[in-house]
């Protein structure tokens, strides 16, 4: 069947579809496009062999495709909308004019994420072409929100009734090039703390002394927050997270770095503390960073004391944390050592674990192995976020990441590209899995 596979989309132009659907502009931040590429995005569903609608979320719409099948009820989550292409003289060819070099189709959201769930489609349309139907029940989740954080994305997953199993394929494979199975992401609090003291920039020799400084204010409170070892200090900020299980520690020390080679190419000479934790088990557990330090002087560096300090911060999080959680833990020490200082919450999304233990895990891994070749690596957890929970929460389900993006995909970032053998590759991937997960139920 494979063969077939692989037969069916080498007798097919499926680069001009991608590059059709590369070529309609669909930035949810801004609107640009987003109505027509709804209307496109429902198109391709109905290509498909799915039974296709809009489902109204408040916001952008959601897309939702649905066919029956006698295996597993499989969703399959993808984002139909992209980032703005940010400045243009920066891309090598126009990001909404797809061009081919070197094998690879160059254009915003090639691989993000309109190239990967592309791919996914094309593999039940090529199930359908072959055999007459799907092996599983199927249910296409396209969300109009991603990159603006998902924020009405709960209320399309309550109108597709609840999968036995969620998969999605969205950012690249491991830096090594070995394709990965990806069970989890961390996810992310952003917020703000905003220390003020005098009513206007101040003179520092005049008022040295004298006016009080938010910038001290500000760095002595970030202070009792963490230690030099990398231990955060806030309470309640991590109570609950849970121990790394045998599966996951297995996975992560089958991943495979050269630290030293990786922290060069960023021009680092060490990770940071706590220095015993591993490179990987890094990217499990939760964090507390600082983005950025300011006190609005516009750049200039003035010799005076400052009216406003800001910090913006954020918070990775993992299993056994939300946000809100968090941000109440952070609002409680601010209180406490600073009462003066202002806490402002931001942009958030819950973390997401599926276990290795779980159920699928190991048809997955043999399904793309089957098609590539090459035993995939199992990745616990990605270190970035998306909005997994909202899926593995809202539906009680396992959630499985199959990243078909080559690593240098250049995401976000101008000249982002899809390798095309990886693109092709995927469609047979996703067909694979479907029949494998058929064939174990």
């Amino acid at each position: 069947m494979i063969k077939q596979l692989q037969e069916w989309v080498e007798a097919r132009d499926l680069d001009g579809e991608l590059a059709d659907w590369i070529s309609r502009p669909s930035i949810s931040r801004t609107g640009e496009g987003m109505v027509e590429a709804a209307a496109h995005g429902l198109r391709l569903l109905r290509a498909s062999g799915l039974r296709a609608r809009e489902v109204d979320t408040g916001g952008w719409p959601a897309l939702v495709g649905t066919a029956d099948g006698p295996g597993p009820h499989v969703l399959i989550y993808g984002h139909y909308d992209v980032q703005p292409a940010g400045p243009l003289e920066l891309w090598t060819s126009p990001p909404f004019v797809p061009s081919i070099r070197d094998g690879r189709m160059y254009g915003r959201g090639t691989g993000d994420n309109k190239g990967q769930h592309l791919a996914q489609l094309l593999g039940l349309r090529a199930l359908r072409e072959l055999t007459g139907g799907f092996p599983c029940r199927v249910t296409v989740l396209l969300d109009g929100e991603e990159e603006i954080g998902s924020p009405n994305l709960a209320a399309a997953v309550r109108q597709v009734g609840r999968p036995d199993l969620v998969i999605w394929s969205d950012g690249p494979v491991h830096d090594s090039g070995r394709a990965s199975v990806v069970l989890g992401v961390r996810g992310i609090l952003m917020f703000e703390l905003r220390a003020r003291g005098a009513n206007r920039p101040l003179h520092s020799g005049n008022w040295g002394g004298i006016a009080p400084n938010p910038a001290w204010t500000l760095v002595q409170l970030l202070a009792t927050m963490r230690t030099a070892d990398g231990t955060v200090t806030v309470p309640g900020f991590a109570d609950h997270v849970a121990p790394l299980t045998g599966g996951q520690l297995a996975a992560l020390a089958d991943l495979p770095v050269d630290v030293a080679t990786t922290l060069r190419a960023i021009g680092a000479t060490g990770m940071e503390p706590p220095t015993a934790m591993g490179f990987h088990e890094r990217l499990t557990r939760p964090t507390l960073t600082v983005n950025s330090l300011s006190c609005e002087d516009s750049g200039d560096h003035r010799a005076v004391i400052p009216d406003v300090a800001i910090a913006r911060c954020e918070a990775r999080l993992v299993g056994g944390q939300n946000p809100d959680q968090v941000a109440d833990a952070i609002r409680r020490h601010v209180a406490e050592h600073a009462p003066g200082v202002e806490f402002v919450p931001g942009a958030a999304m819950a973390p997401s674990t599926t276990l290795p233990e779980t159920p699928y895990t190991a048809t997955i891994l043999q399904a793309v192995e089957d098609v590539l070749g090459q035993r995939p690596l199992l990745v616990p957890s990605l270190g970035g976020s998306l909005p997994m929970a909202v899926l593995s929460d809202e539906l009680a389900c396992p959630c499985y990441g199959v990243p078909l993006a080559n690593a240098d995909e250049a995401n976000h970032a101008p000249d982002e590209n899809f390798d095309l053998d990886r693109f092709r590759r995927g469609i047979v991937a996703a067909a694979s899995i479907q029949l494998a997960l058929a064939a174990s139920s």
